[in-house]
């Protein structure tokens, strides 16, 4: 495929476009479609009693019901997976290489949380321009934050804590979230046992009370028994990455009143968001967790309208970067650049 600077044009301006593109993928564990994999835990709170974020929960009078929905990897998890790819060659071209220091720390931007709202970044050498880029857009004006953290226009980014009037918050233009559907969760027991037993065998006093068998047990030193602890779930209704562009979000971001650099600074965003889109996403979410294509089950992607028509979408990854290449080349990527954290700025933001 031959790729164009103005082959997406449509997608940017009016509203004959599609409102999004949406990508599904089918997934299983390594160890087969009935394997167990293990979700990620959540601490207790609002109602919530820890564990396992399975839709609808047990409640007392009924365990998980056989028709359920179980959050593999969030959102917000999601995109800070992929983002950090373009670290990496041939992407690490698309966008500024922002590094911040804090002693012997070297952090880079796309590995920052929140984004330009982070911070690490509002605590930097950076907070001036990162207030003035977050009150730009209040102005309506996306590119000065386009200019050294573009990738918070592609997985959103939120300036919660930053000055007035610079508080912005910009919605994501990539949403991917990994469910399992209709899972049965597990339980497993497991035994520490020690290499010798230093209390029989005289090594160690015999403990006393229960600080001290706990501090054994923390140390290793006695057996250590743990029953009906978390054991994974078997996604019996499959598992699936949603994945959504929101092309109807792009559209709202501007490079103010500059009509001509409004759509260069859309066709930079959408470059790096279907690079974001297409690319093959780590198949190792955590210990037990790890994911691939399920072959039976074809990658679905397809163009969504406001009226509801939806229509096949095919682009390769390769043509997603050859296009991201051409936008940024056209749009002008900001320069690489490292500051240093600022401890003074954080101890001044704990007084706000």
């Amino acid at each position: 495929m031959s790729v164009k600077l103005d082959q997406f044009d449509s997608w940017l301006t009016g509203r004959q476009g599609p409102a999004a593109v949406v990508l599904r993928e089918y997934l299983i564990p390594v160890e087969g479609e009935d394997g167990v994999l293990f979700p990620p835990t959540f601490a207790a709170g609002d109602g919530f009693s820890g564990g396992y974020n399975i839709d609808p929960p047990p409640t007392k009078d009924q365990a998980w019901q056989d028709e359920n929905v179980c959050l593999i990897d969030s959102v917000g998890s999601q995109a800070n997976r992929i983002e950090p790819i373009f670290k990496e060659e041939p992407y690490d071209t698309l966008v500024p290489q922002v590094v911040v220091e804090a002693g012997d720390h070297r952090v880079n931007l796309l590995d920052a949380g929140h984004r330009a709202g982070d911070a690490l970044v509002r605590c930097s050498e950076l907070a001036d321009q990162v207030n003035e880029a977050f009150r730009a857009v209040e102005r309506g004006d996306y590119s000065n934050l386009a200019s050294f953290a573009p990738t918070s226009l592609v997985f959103g980014a939120w300036n919660s804590r930053g000055e007035k009037g610079a508080q912005s918050k910009v919605p994501r233009l990539i949403s991917s979230t990994i469910r399992a559907f209709n899972v049965l969760p597990l339980t497993r027991g497991a035994q520490y046992i020690p290499a010798i037993e230093y209390v029989d065998k005289g090594w160690l006093d015999e403990p006393k009370d229960k600080k001290t068998k706990d501090a054994y047990a923390a140390q290793g030193f006695v057996h250590v028994p743990a029953s009906a602890s978390h054991g994974g779930v078997i996604a019996k209704g499959g598992v699936r990455r949603d994945a959504t562009l929101s092309l109807a979000a792009l559209q709202h971001i501007k490079a103010g009143d500059n009509t001509e650099q409004t759509l260069m600074l859309r066709r930079y965003v959408l470059g790096l968001s279907l690079v974001a889109l297409t690319a093959e996403p780590d198949p190792y979410l955590r210990q037990g967790c790890n994911l691939v294509i399920n072959p039976e089950k074809p990658t679905e992607c397809c163009e969504v309208y406001r009226s509801g028509e939806r229509k096949p979408f095919k682009l390769s990854h390769e043509d997603a970067i050859a296009f991201a290449q051409l936008a940024a080349e056209a749009f002008g990527v900001g320069e690489n650049q490292t500051v240093a954290f600022d401890k003074k700025k954080a101890k001044a933001d704990m007084k706000k």
